[in-house]
């Protein structure tokens, strides 16, 4: 049968109807029309900068790289000012110069930035006897790019620029499986082994030497309410890994004041909404006869 093309009066009717239906979303300071895809290319670029003989990108493995470096700064001087809520559009306004000054600060931070991220890769390669070598951890493993993505947009949340950083880690999430909110804390020689299905959440503190393995959720226990039935923001709502942890996969552990004390090993597929002291080795067996003499008679 054929089809009957829709008029123009259709067409325009529609595109209303489409305007209309999102119209309180341009009140809304996050609404931004952000293209994905330059903010894609330009994490493969700092991450070429960082590791040019490992990752492939508009970097040059050897020779000069400050006019490459110069022109990443300009491109994260533009995606900085595309989000500001006091974006103007002009080149020689106040808030782009605002946005170049955070852009240069976040550069000067790299060296740091790389240093971190070879202790993880380090961690990777004692942690994994799969591992060959730490070039081959930097160019493949999915738990160290999605971990080097949120320190490099962690930097940027701290700096309280809007949006860049969530679309950064989000971008890594839709590569590997691995969300990490790029508020959480994460010390150095961290290490996700495998990674799918793992979500860091954005007040989760971890500490030095740690590892997971898939499907580890350090979540949320609940979400606290004010008077009116309205989430309260910016309370502690994820756990705390001290340090020389390892959390096996499937493990859930929630909640703001759960606490892992150092030196503990959670086994996998076991649920945790309370802490557990240093040296602590928990398993599913564990839990359930914890729960047991928890329970009234």
């Amino acid at each position: 049968m054929a089809k009957t093309p829709m008029s123009v009066p259709d067409l325009e009717r529609l595109a209303q109807e489409l305007r209309a239906g999102v119209q309180g979303l341009a009140d809304d300071d996050a609404a931004r029309p952000i293209r994905r895809e330059p903010i894609r290319q330009f994490l493969q670029d700092i991450v070429s900068l960082l590791f040019p003989h490992c990752v492939s990108g508009s970097a040059p493995a050897n020779g000069d790289l400050t006019a490459a470096t110069g022109q990443l700064v300009d491109r994260l001087t533009d995606f900085i000012h595309d989000v500001s809520p006091h974006r103007c559009g002009q080149r020689d306004c106040p808030e782009v110069g605002a946005a170049r000054d955070t852009a240069e600060r976040f550069f000067q931070m790299l060296p740091n930035v790389q240093k971190e991220a070879l202790t993880d890769a380090d961690a990777a390669y004692e942690g994994d006897p799969a591992a060959k070598s730490r070039a081959e951890i930097i160019s493949t493993y999915p738990g160290f790019f999605a971990t080097l993505v949120y320190r490099l947009a962690h930097r940027l949340h701290r700096m309280e620029v809007p949006l860049l950083p969530r679309m950064m880690t989000e971008l890594a999430h839709s590569e590997t499986g691995i969300d990490i909110h790029p508020g959480a804390k994460i010390g150095r020689y961290f290490f996700i082994d495998h990674g799918t299905g793992v979500v860091i959440g954005e007040t989760t503190e971890i500490g030095d030497r740690v590892t997971l393995y898939q499907g580890v959720t350090l979540g949320a226990l609940n979400f606290p309410h004010d008077g009116d039935g309205r989430i309260i923001r910016g309370t502690k709502r994820h756990p705390t890994i001290e340090h020389d942890v390892v959390i096996y996969s499937e493990a859930s552990i929630l909640g703001g004041a759960t606490i892992i004390g150092h030196d503990s090993v959670i086994g996998g597929n076991v649920w945790l909404t309370d802490g557990v002291p240093p040296f602590s080795k928990v398993t599913t067996k564990s839990t359930i006869a914890l729960r047991t003499r928890q329970e009234p008679v």
